[in-house]
């Protein structure tokens, strides 16, 4: 697979639940001029509490560094988890950008921010522990979660999001991914550009909010998707699937995929280019963003 741009978020190395096994065969099989990592690649706050870095995580570090070597260019936005990281943006650790957000330039002109999206939420600024409840409290639903899907792969059924069913039939969750969004897109129309591209709250979207358009990553706990940007500009949102043809390759891992090796293969895609107009970026805006190319 070959792309101009692909954009991943939210894989937190470091964690119990993090599926970097997936995610390393998703980077093997992908080949791409950009490489944005959006945000809580490293999962800090768990690596602070107990030690969990496998041979995995160090595999996938590993597999980013030889793609920016080569024809890569990579990015790293820091997030929330991997806030450690905010001391050093600005500079070039091993060839890789560090940033809190850049303007990535798409293949057909159109121009997004790109950002990991905690820069929105309250509780980072105000409340700090009750956010880290929070995270933990998430972290026991992951795991329930993982135990409950191994009984239903046992019995024949598939994969079953319990995290993702509670968090957004509640209508609280509901309201707080709206704001999110309607905050991203604020942001969006203050640095004059086409749409915004963010993660941060573990879902993976592609949609039109007030005329500009929304992307989310998603994550690499939970769902295993990512953003891809093919060389006409289109941006499609690539999602997990298990091909049984391709079981040969491999067995079962620490999350259980069962014989089907997972490939990444396109849900949605963004509208495209809106018309000619080209909006450009406000004076005191411009010299925040770096650009994309």
């Amino acid at each position: 697979m070959k792309y101009h741009a692909i954009w991943i978020s939210d894989v937190h190395l470091g964690s119990r639940h993090s599926q970097s096994d997936l995610l390393l065969n998703f980077l093997h099989e992908a080949e791409c001029r950009h490489l944005y990592l959006v945000g809580d690649i490293i999962d800090g706050w768990e690596l602070k509490r107990r030690w969990l870095w496998d041979t995995d995580a160090n595999t996938v570090i590993q597999k980013i560094l030889r793609m920016n070597r080569k024809e890569t260019r990579v990015t790293y936005l820091f997030g929330n988890h991997d806030e450690f990281l905010e001391d050093f943006v600005g500079l070039n650790l091993g060839g890789v950008r560090l940033a809190e957000r850049v303007i990535h330039q798409g293949a057909d002109g159109r121009r997004f921010l790109v950002m990991h999206g905690h820069q929105l939420d309250g509780l980072v600024y105000f409340n700090r522990a009750l956010e880290r409840v929070g995270s933990r409290i998430y972290d026991w639903i992951l795991e329930f979660n993982l135990q409950f899907n191994r009984v239903r792969r046992r019995m024949g059924f598939g994969y079953w999001s319990v995290a993702a069913h509670l968090k957004f039939q509640a209508k609280s969750a509901v309201r707080y991914v709206t704001r999110f969004e309607e905050g991203m897109v604020h942001m969006a129309r203050q640095a004059r550009v086409h749409g915004v591209i963010c993660g941060h709250i573990h879902r993976a979207e592609i949609r039109t909010v007030q005329g500009f358009e929304y992307l989310n990553c998603g994550d690499w706990v939970e769902s295993c998707t990512a953003l891809a940007e093919d060389f006409e500009g289109n941006i499609h949102l690539l999602k997990l699937h298990e091909s049984a043809a391709r079981g040969a390759r491999r067995g079962p891992g620490p999350h259980d995929p069962g014989v089907g090796v997972p490939t990444m293969v396109p849900a949605e895609r963004s509208p495209g280019r809106p018309g000619s107009r080209r909006p450009q970026p406000q004076p005191e805006l411009a010299g925040l963003f770096q650009p994309g190319l």
